[in-house]
């Protein structure tokens, strides 16, 4: 070890574009690191929002396209278009209070809706990490057709 840390400043020297490289890369890890465990909602995993709904029958919020949602949505899941997803809808804002979570097909999308939601005031917001993809996946029941 004592030889490594000898070493390193040489090491910087003869590769600086390669060690500026990794000092970015690094802060960039910590920056979001530490934006994931301040934002106000969650990533839930298959495993996890099954138990979640269990045991607090969260409102499942899939905004998916269409047709993906009748290819295969989760049971009891409520299909919103991302184009008519509304925070302030007279039908969302009673579930101001009880935990939501948001469905897409890949995860990414979901996050957006996410971050809509805390804005306009929801307590507990949660998305399904990986989306539908980690869900069949995981081989969780899946249901076919329209709502």
């Amino acid at each position: 070890m004592n030889d490594f840390l000898h070493k390193l400043p040489q090491f910087v020297n003869h590769h600086l574009a390669l060690s500026a490289l990794f000092v970015i890369l690094l802060i960039a890890l910590i920056v979001t690191f530490i934006a994931e465990r301040f934002r106000k909602f969650k990533e839930l995993s298959p495993a996890s929002l099954t138990m979640m709904m269990n045991r607090e029958n969260p409102l499942l919020v899939d905004i998916s396209p269409r047709d993906s949602f009748e290819k295969g949505h989760i049971p009891g899941a409520k299909h919103v278009l991302m184009s008519q997803f509304d925070p302030e809808n007279k039908d969302l804002t009673k579930a101001k209070s009880m935990p939501v979570v948001l469905i897409c097909r890949s995860g990414q999308t979901a996050q957006g809706a996410a971050k809509r939601l805390v804005k306009a005031g929801f307590e507990k917001v949660y998305y399904l990490g990986g989306g539908m993809g980690a869900w069949s996946q995981a081989q969780m029941p899946v249901v076919k057709g329209k709502q």
